[in-house]
């Protein structure tokens, strides 16, 4: 497992705390947050139901947040908490936004960024994975099984 700084399940709490919001609205239970200098200055949970929109996950969201909060596209300084191994897509903002950092929980072997090489995330950024992962894996697998 990778060095683990004694705030990430700080804040990989927060982020499950979105992950269960969206649970709760009928969406697929994906939490994100993004921290600068310690401080939340960003938090969001999926929304693509709610907002019919394919785009509206939580990272894409907390991006936007963090980027109006900041006054500034770019986040290198910045870390994303998210519940869920971000998709390409995902990725590919994260990248254009420079993101210095990811604190992932669970992995997503269907359709997380990972399967992909070379990886679509920024060369700067800095990747930690594992933390909180079986509450997060067992969130959205309780999901789609409420959903069969």
């Amino acid at each position: 497992m990778d060095k683990i700084d004694f705030s990430d399940k700080y804040f990989m709490q927060q982020a499950y705390k979105e992950a269960r919001e969206a649970f709760n609205k009928d969406e697929v239970p994906v939490g994100a947050l993004i921290v600068s200098k310690g401080q939340i200055i960003a938090r969001a949970h999926n929304l693509t139901e709610t907002l019919n929109d394919v785009t509206a996950h939580a990272e894409m969201l907390a991006i936007t947040s963090a980027a109006e909060n900041l006054g500034g596209k770019y986040l290198p300084n910045c870390t994303l908490y998210v519940t869920l191994e971000p998709c390409t897509m995902c990725a590919g903002a994260l990248n254009w936004a420079q993101i210095g950092r990811i604190v992932i929980g669970a992995p997503d072997e269907r359709r997380g960024f990972t399967r992909h090489q070379p990886s679509p995330l920024h060369p700067k950024t800095e990747v930690t994975t594992g933390i909180m992962a079986e509450e997060c894996a067992e969130l959205v697998k309780n999901f789609f099984k409420n959903k069969r």
